[in-house]
């Protein structure tokens, strides 16, 4: 017997059959329609978008870097942006001399509550004695642009000094209240500079340069000081006046002597004696030049002497320090003459040969045959 079931409806509206998107918002954007398929791009022009891709995220890398780098250095003092110096060397062997123009700084770090600096620059050649090669040019006022156009001048530079010496450039800031400030330095090696040859240069200033950071990794190495203080040089004129039956000695000047006081410089004057000794006609004396391990004389005394003895004379020329009250200090001394060697007797002879004529050398100051007294 079959049964039966009837299924009773119950009266009321008709609700809507429910949909996908009702469950899944999302897919209430979709398009109702497929989007048409993209073309496919040849292989090799894939591989050039790829590439610029690839050159494009690299750019933004290193844009990045630099940006990061930048901050850094900010913060870091040690390697903060000190500016530049713009200088020019001459080297002139004729007259023993190296010309070091200083022409203008840019950029440099502020040092001053201002915003600004009151800058100069300082030379030293190294290795050596600080103060017996120091120079330096004017300080100019509320500046981080100064020019100068100023030109030092190192007197008594010979070939071999080319050869060893480094040329030091530092600039400072100077503050009267207080301590000179150093702002940034540079250093040039003088075997890289052509004789009689003008070379300019244009160097980023360095908080320690790296020569300068060699010479003193060098020195620490070798457990030795920096190089003693020279003695110093002294140039010479000689001239024979055959009209007068005289010896014309000129002092002219003296360069890098060391240091015999306690502030760091000397008193120097020159002394000459003409041997064997005359009595009171044949000394002489320079005046004396205050605070200076580089004095200018241009002074000239004259010994009456025929030329056929000047064979048998030996000049005797010694540098001293002038201490009031005190016995003086002898710095070094020179002799020239027959008996000399090397510069000295080449010296000695072209006086005696060339008569007439102005004969200037300059000449290493020793210890050796110093004075008995002053």
């Amino acid at each position: 017997m079959q049964e039966h079931f009837a299924i009773n409806v119950c009266p009321g509206p008709i609700l809507p059959i429910p949909q996908i998107s009702d469950f899944f918002p999302r897919f209430r954007d979709f398009p109702s329609t497929p989007p048409p398929q993209r073309e496919r791009q040849p292989e090799k022009e894939r591989e050039r978008d790829g590439e610029r891709d690839r050159e494009g995220e690299r750019e933004r890398e290193e844009v990045e870097e630099r940006e990061t780098q930048e901050v850094v250095d900010s913060d870091d003092d040690e390697e903060t942006y000190l500016g530049t110096l713009e200088f020019t060397l001459l080297f002139d062997q004729e007259s023993n001399c190296l010309h070091c123009t200083i022409v203008k700084a840019k950029g440099l770090k502020a040092m001053d509550s201002n915003g600004l600096a009151d800058p100069y620059v300082k030379l030293h050649l190294l290795p050596g004695a600080s103060k017996a090669n120091k120079l330096r040019t004017k300080t100019l006022k509320n500046t981080l642009n100064p020019v100068w156009n100023e030109t030092l001048i190192y007197h008594g530079i010979t070939a071999a000094d080319m050869t060893t010496k480094t040329l030091r450039l530092c600039v400072c800031d100077m503050d009267r209240l207080g301590r000179n400030e150093f702002i940034g330095e540079v250093m040039v090696a003088l075997k890289r500079l052509r004789v009689g040859e003008t070379k300019k240069y244009n160097m980023g200033l360095e908080r320690q340069a790296q020569q300068n950071r060699e010479m003193n990794n060098q020195n620490q190495e070798q457990g030795t000081p920096v190089a003693e203080e020279e003695r110093g040089r002294i140039l010479v004129s000689l001239l024979y006046n055959q009209e007068k039956q005289a010896l014309i000695v000129g002092i002219v000047r003296c360069a890098h002597l060391a240091a015999m006081d306690s502030n760091g410089y000397s008193d120097p004057f020159v002394k000459i004696i003409l041997q064997p000794d005359m009595g009171k006609k044949s000394k002489n004396k320079t005046t004396v030049k205050k605070k200076t391990l580089n004095p200018e004389f241009n002074e000239e005394f004259a010994y009456d002497v025929p030329h056929d003895q000047l064979a048998k004379k030996t000049l005797e020329i010694s540098v001293w320090d002038y201490d009031l009250g005190m016995s003086n200090d002898f710095i070094g001394g020179v002799e020239l003459g027959i008996n000399a060697k090397g510069e000295r007797l080449k010296h000695w002879f072209e006086c005696l040969k060339h008569t007439g004529k102005k004969v200037e050398y300059w000449h290493t100051l020793t210890q050796q045959c110093a004075p008995t007294s002053d």
